[in-house]
């Protein structure tokens, strides 16, 4: 067999989604870097929607009327907090510490948790003050930027469990850690955007 020839079959061995000028890892985080800036553009138009409606109440209850501080800043607390932990992980995953990579991220898995729970509770709460999301523009502005967040974090904490089954079936192989990672880069965006949330929407309750 000639040169040539071995060289055309070992190319074509290669799966066709790992060939091309780029290698994977480079594609696939310029790929995501994409979704999460079409992310951050949909949750600026939900912003938005928000500066303008929160004046519009309908007569009904304000956000300073509705709002526990405390317990938000608990919240706010969990996602911080689960951003650290997540960055641990990420760390272990490079090390291919895969006992350390389960530890961190399974903390991180559990302070989202704890997020959604005191979310799911301030919902809750507000609905049976009937302060629903039909109330008024600003609640359904209120809950669509807010309940849109709480859903990517649901996502997240999806991601996360199928990313702790990969590792246990398929072991830290670059395939693998290319995925966790973006998981880091998706979780870490949420967190930034809670961060507005919790200026904007929150503090800057009137």
């Amino acid at each position: 067999m000639s040169g040539a020839e071995q060289t055309l079959n070992d190319f074509s061995a290669v799966p066709q989604s790992l060939r091309g000028p780029a290698p994977a890892k480079v594609v696939a985080g310029f790929g995501f870097w994409l979704f999460l800036l079409s992310d951050i553009i949909m949750f600026a138009a939900l912003f938005a929607a928000y500066a303008v409606l929160s004046g519009a109440t309908a007569d009904g209850p304000a956000g300073a009327e509705l709002f526990d501080k405390p317990r938000v800043f608990l919240e706010t607390l969990c996602l911080l907090a689960s951003s650290v932990t997540c960055g641990f992980g990420t760390l272990a995953m490079f090390k291919a510490d895969v006992r350390g990579t389960y530890f961190w991220m399974g903390i991180t898995f559990l302070l989202g948790a704890s997020f959604l729970t005191i979310e799911a509770l301030e919902f809750a709460s507000m609905v049976a003050k009937g302060a629903g999301p039909s109330h008024s523009a600003f609640l359904s502005a209120f809950f669509a930027l807010v309940g849109t967040h709480g859903l990517h974090v649901t996502l997240g904490l999806i991601w996360l469990t199928i990313m702790m089954l990969q590792i246990r079936t398929l072991g830290l192989r670059p395939m693998v850690t290319r995925r966790l990672y973006c998981f880091g880069l998706f979780w870490h965006a949420l967190d930034i955007v809670w961060i507005g949330v919790f200026t904007i929407v929150y503090l800057g309750a009137k």
